[in-house]
């Protein structure tokens, strides 16, 4: 639940909550779900953070301030500080209380030097969880969903790109098949590709040229992409050595690219008026 990381495509990670359940192949091997485990996070009543039955339990409000923070500082250095929000929750849980939420949107609001980076496996619920006065889309919130084969790209994108956003993204990790893209790609801002880890040689391998079809894919859209890693069973990736494949330069060299997309919208934009004031009501109560 660390707000540092070594996650590629972000400097911090931030969780309102902490929970999730299983809701799709990509979930089978969840590194969330084991790390809960092996230290022993439970609800209020004893049961594991990703029992089907738990309830969502709340991070500290001291936790809740870092964000500020890290606003504080970006704004100071003129670099943009990225969080992937929610890496041990999804911020589209209809398990998660709507209040929570709603303090999350305005600790956003407080933050407009922080891209927030809300990944999904649940799409379907982001339009009737932004805020009201969303409009076209907050600069500083990219919205993604998670797309690890064919068929879970079909049922989750069409409900991502409806949405207007900033940025929208996708997360092909674990990349578990070939995937065609193209229905969506003039809608996709960015592609973060990943094989699996956490499980050793038990991990689902993700072939080498999957990935390339995927970059040929997005950048003749005109689209940004990221390979994480390759992932742990390195049987098709010879003269990979890193535990997860992390190491770029033990990739192929016309893999080797880990590319950001281009920002829309002014860079430090600020939401509207008194969202500072409110955030600061909120975080330290």
């Amino acid at each position: 639940m660390g707000t540092t990381t070594r996650i590629a495509w972000c400097d911090s990670t931030f969780n309102p909550w902490l929970g999730c359940i299983r809701v799709s192949p990509a979930c089978d091997h969840c590194y969330a779900a084991a790390l809960s485990w092996r230290t022993g996070r439970r609800d209020h009543h004893g049961l594991d953070l990703w029992d089907p039955l738990a309830r969502r339990v709340r991070t500290s409000p001291d936790y809740w301030r870092a964000p500020l923070r890290w606003n504080r500082d970006a704004l100071a250095a003129g670099r943009r500080h990225r969080v992937f929000c929610a890496s041990m929750a999804d911020v589209f849980d209809n398990r998660a209380p709507s209040a929570w939420r709603a303090d999350l949107w305005q600790l956003i609001r407080a933050t407009p030097a922080v891209d927030w980076f809300c990944l999904t496996k649940r799409p379907q619920n982001i339009a009737g969880m932004l805020p009201a006065d969303w409009g076209g889309g907050w600069a500083n919130v990219w919205l993604g969903t998670t797309t690890e084969n064919q068929i879970e790209a079909r049922r989750r994108i069409p409900h991502l790109v409806a949405i207007p956003a900033a940025v929208r993204f996708l997360s092909v990790e674990p990349m578990l098949e070939a995937i065609d893209l193209s229905p969506w790609l003039g809608a996709l801002d960015w592609l973060i590709v990943g094989g699996e880890s956490g499980v050793g040689n038990r991990s689902r391998p993700m072939h080498p040229d999957w990935v390339r079809d995927l970059r040929d894919q997005v950048r003749a859209a005109g689209g940004a992409f990221l390979l994480k890693q390759v992932g742990s069973n390195r049987a098709l990736w010879p003269g990979v050595k890193h535990r997860k494949g992390e190491n770029p330069i033990e990739w192929p060299p016309d893999l080797q690219i880990q590319d950001f997309p281009r920002r829309s919208g002014p860079s430090m934009r600020a939401h509207p008026p008194g969202s500072a004031k409110v955030a600061g009501e909120l975080f330290t109560r």
